[in-house]
């Protein structure tokens, strides 16, 4: 594999005070910037690669490592840090309101070239500009899963030629994936889950990868997906996967985004002019594998363009498996707990002008062949961020039909009720919203993923 390398003449440049600039700071001292036409010394020099694990006949080895170093450009030399010794907690709360910049070079100071960004082909390309920005050299690997979409190949080869660099490209094992391409055909997520896939495709190659490191690099951030992500630290020690020392705490896990928001990141790349996925222009915000990823509309959260046929509790492929928690429901329904009775997320949709039914309420609701007035009601669980983000005009729809004849109404569909919503109530991921009409018994699943105000008020016009 090859390594990602800067062009700055500097290596070691301090973080000042900068320019305060939305959510991130620019460094008063900047690299020149960057060209295509670099003059680059012919002095070579070797830094170990990625590992990729034994030797295997039927895998690929990757070829040795090198990289080319700007003229006058010092040298990182293999850092030897003990990760062990580190309390990464406290450094958390430290690094807790510094900028993205900051977390980045200290990251880059900290483990030299025993560190590599996770780069997917999205929005975190901010992370390589901020490595750029900091002066220091940086490597960049990608996991290409086969199976990506051809305008992220594309922009693979953009960001290569943008910064100077080679990103180190890590496959899946090509036995693995013909045992499950045979066994299972080309499109088995959609009717098991994707996590077999995912295993095969992205979480093997990210741990051969993690293997020839002690640090990595992600793009996470806590609004990308609330029941996940919401409580990522800026750094951590890995709770999932190894270092090159091997065993629990050998490897450390840096999210220098952790606290930005998705706009500001989008703010940051458009003042840097950093060139973006031409994907994200036909409306994908979270890309993945072609497969497995479609654009979303207005008013939806931007994880929902992922496995958007499976519940939305933990839709993570494995790479930050460490992310989800245990969780479980109260005896009062009041929200989703941790196993300790913690609460942690509270119930939505709560209004005046909408009914709460329990599970009697909804089988009687179901039962009458003749109702006296219409309903409306969604299924969902209060944990789901796609839920979550369309709580707003749930509650405006129930406001705008308070008087009309229209009841509004809520059903929560997990736990031990989501056996029967899916059996009985065509519950398939959540939300699910039904509209129950006056004179028939059969409810009327909305069919639209497009959950704004006036989307829901035109499928209950149409329908009453």
């Amino acid at each position: 594999m090859a390594l990602a390398v800067t062009s700055s003449s500097s290596t070691s440049t301090a973080i000042s005070k900068g320019i305060q600039n939305g959510s991130f700071r620019l460094l008063s001292d900047r690299p020149k910037p960057r060209t295509h036409g670099l003059n680059y010394s012919q002095r070579r020099f070797s830094v170990k690669a990625l590992h990729a694990g034994p030797k295997r006949n039927d895998s690929i080895v990757p070829l040795a490592a090198t990289i080319l170093a700007p003229e006058g450009a010092k040298v990182v030399e293999k850092v030897e840090v003990e990760v062990e010794e580190e309390n990464f907690e406290q450094l958390a709360k430290e690094l807790e309101n510094a900028s993205p910049l900051e977390v980045m070079d200290k990251a880059l100071e900290k483990f030299g070239n025993d560190i590599a960004i996770a780069f997917s082909g999205a929005e975190d390309v901010a992370l390589i500009e901020y490595a750029h920005l900091t002066g220091r050299p940086f490597r960049v690997f990608s996991l290409d899963t086969g199976r990506l979409n051809p305008e992220t190949y594309q922009f693979f080869d953009t960001v290569e030629k943008h910064y100077g660099i080679r990103i180190e490209y890590m496959f899946p094992d090509a036995v693995e994936v013909q045992a499950l391409v045979r066994s299972k055909g080309l499109f088995s997520f959609y009717e098991d889950g994707h996590q077999e896939c995912c295993r095969v495709r992205k979480v093997r190659p990210l741990r051969r990868a993690l293997k020839g490191l002690r640090a990595w690099i992600t793009g996470q951030r806590k609004d990308q997906s609330p029941g996940t992500r919401s409580e990522i630290p800026v750094v951590q020690v890995d709770p999932v996967f190894e270092g090159m020392d091997g065993g629990i705490g050998s490897l450390v896990k840096w999210n220098p985004v952790a606290n930005v928001q998705g706009q500001d990141i989008w703010k940051f790349l458009r003042a840097m002019d950093v060139p973006v996925n031409t994907l994200h222009s036909q409306g994908y915000i979270s890309i993945g594998c072609e497969p497995c990823t479609r654009s979303v509309l207005p008013g939806q959260h931007e994880r929902e363009g992922r496995w958007w046929w499976e519940d939305a509790k933990a839709k993570e492929c494995g790479l930050h498996k460490g992310n989800i928690k245990e969780e479980n429901v109260d005896g009062n329904g009041n929200g989703a707990v941790h196993a300790n009775g913690t609460a942690i997320v509270p119930d939505i949709f709560n209004t005046q002008n909408l009914v709460t039914l329990n599970r009697t309420g909804i089988e009687n609701l179901a039962r009458l062949e003749d109702r006296k007035e219409p309903w409306i009601v969604v299924l969902y669980a209060p944990w789901c961020q796609f839920c979550q983000a369309m709580e707003a005009s749930y509650v405006e729809l129930a406001e705008k039909l308070a008087g009309s004849g229209v009841k509004v109404g809520k059903f929560r569909a997990d736990g031990d009720q989501k056996e029967y919503a899916q059996r009985e109530l065509q519950l398939g991921s959540f939300p699910t919203i039904l509209f129950f009409p006056k004179h028939s018994s059969r409810p009327i699943k909305y069919p639209s993923e497009n959950r704004d105000v006036d989307s829901l008020m035109a499928f209950v016009n149409a329908l009453r």
